[in-house]
Order: C-alpha cells, then sequence, then structure tokens
C-alpha cells in the first residue's frame, strides 16, 4: 500500500533536512524510496553528452526513504497519519486527525 503519492506535500521527519517540507516528484515504490523537491541536495559531477548538457557541478535532489517523512493533510494541512477507507466503492485515503478522505 502506497500511503504517499507523487504530488503529496510532506514533512522530513528524520536527517540532516528534519524539519523541512517539500512535494514529491518521483516514487519508487520497489525501493521505497521517493525524491523531494529542495531535499537532500546533493552534488553531482556531470561530464558532457551529446544530449547538449553542459559539463560541471550541478545540484540535485537525492532519494530519501519513504519512512523519513510524514505526509501533510490537504484538508487540515497538519503532518498527520494517513489511514485508507472505502467511499462508493473507491478506496480513499483518510486523515487521522480530522478525518476527511482524499485521493
Amino acid at each position: 500500500m502506497r500511503k504517499v503519492r507523487k504530488g503529496d506535500r510532506v514533512k522530513v521527519l528524520s536527517g540532516n533536512d528534519r524539519g523541512k517540507e517539500g512535494k514529491i516528484l518521483v516514487v519508487y515504490p520497489d525501493r521505497q524510496r521517493i525524491i523531494v523537491e529542495k531535499v537532500h541536495m546533493i552534488t553531482k559531477h556531470q561530464r558532457p553528452t551529446q544530449n547538449l548538457r553542459e559539463p560541471g557541478i550541478i545540484k540535485r535532489e537525492g532519494t530519501i526513504h519513504i519512512s523519513n517523512v510524514i505526509p501533510i493533510c490537504p484538508e487540515c494541512g497538519i503532518p498527520s497519519r494517513i489511514g485508507f477507507e472505502i467511499v462508493n466503492g473507491e478506496k480513499m485515503r483518510r486523515c487521522k486527525q480530522c478525518g476527511e478522505t482524499f485521493r
């Protein structure tokens, strides 16, 4: 079960970026890792390729484990745990703080 999805806002719970908030850009469910914007910035040494990419040192987001983040409820705006509920035959996510259901 995926409790976080691409586009969700999350808060980082542990690591050097603890307390930061951001939007999920990519989810790797098989590896249980995600990429969050402006979190876990890594330095990559880029060499020139045929795709017109300039060489140099670039900074980009690295992956973090799913267990290190908590979703922020879009309804109440509070970081909270997520449960599941069946509404009209469709499985929906539910905020444990305010009880609202969302996709």
